[in-house]
């Protein structure tokens, strides 16, 4: 275990979180909602520092990342826990479950990454992905610092859901992002997710002066699929710069949800209502 950083004590043996917008509130035992900070003591631990469920080398393109050192590869690794609860998680077996780990310090991180840039020039750094990567956050921190040491790069796959001094202390060290937008509606973030619109929409504009930001949005007919909903993200995005890529995705069924899988025909359509205002938009998983 590891100690947290962005915690108060709130005495009695209580904690409060100050790393995402949940502020979990947290009793002596007490676990916060991403299931991977605990109260013990009156100090508040990370449960997941150090420990990898997943690890692969990528294609940069399946990030998603289409205009950030387009042909690379890149070290991708994650661990558990998300401050999310989202009912059609792609990635529930190790973001909503702890699964099996092994411990990969940053150091000997930072070092594989070198090794494999060594072998294949083509793989230029690390991407912290798969689960929530900033609810790993004092791992991610110290990891991207020994990356940067050796002269790679650093990419972030998120939903975004955390609170603004963290994020900007983070955010230096990072050369790309993926910002996953769940939806445009506070209601489709409340009710499938667990979280609010709004602070995400915010953190997007702080990354995209930070750093390259590129966006997902897994479009779910009935949820989020909508022409107008699409719409109001794309001019979202194109009021911050246009060059912004847009992601969009096709749902399957899965974890807890089991509407039938994404049209191609709502696909184009959604892929023609975001090009009116933006630049780059892509389809995935079609």
């Amino acid at each position: 275990m590891h100690e947290a950083r962005y915690y108060t004590e709130k005495g009695e043996g209580r904690v409060l979180c100050n790393l995402c917008f949940h502020h979990c509130n947290l009793p002596e035992g007490g676990l916060g909602v991403c299931q991977a900070r605990m109260n013990m003591g009156g100090t508040l631990y990370t449960l997941n520092y150090g420990l990898v469920s997943s690890i692969a080398l990528d294609p940069i393109e399946k990030k998603p990342l289409k205009r950030f050192r387009p042909g690379s590869k890149i070290l991708s690794v994650g661990s558990f826990g998300c401050n999310f609860r989202c009912s059609y998680c792609q990635n529930w077996s190790i973001s909503q479950q702890r699964p099996d780990t092994r411990e990969v310090d940053p150091e000997e991180l930072a070092a594989l990454a070198l090794d494999y840039s060594k072998a294949d020039p083509g793989c230029i750094g690390v991407a912290y992905t798969y689960s929530e990567p900033l609810m790993w956050y004092e791992y991610v921190l110290d990891s991207v610092k020994k990356v940067r040491e050796k002269g790679l790069v650093n990419v972030l796959v998120t939903n975004g859901y955390i609170e603004v001094e963290p994020l900007k202390e983070l955010l230096p060290y990072l050369d790309a992002i993926n910002l996953d937008i769940k939806s445009y509606t506070e209601d489709f973030y409340l009710n499938l997710c667990g979280g609010t619109l709004g602070h995400v929409l915010g953190n997007a504009k702080i990354m995209a002066q930070g750093s390259h930001l590129e966006v997902t949005t897994l479009l779910i007919p009935g949820y989020n699929s909508g022409k107008h909903e699409v719409e109001s993200l794309a001019k979202f995005l194109a009021e911050i710069n246009p060059d912004i890529p847009l992601h969009l995705t096709r749902y399957f069924p899965n974890y807890k949800m089991d509407v039938p899988a994404t049209s191609r025909e709502v696909m184009g359509e959604a892929w023609e209502a975001a090009r009116q205002y933006l630049n780059f938009v892509y389809l995935g998983n079609v």
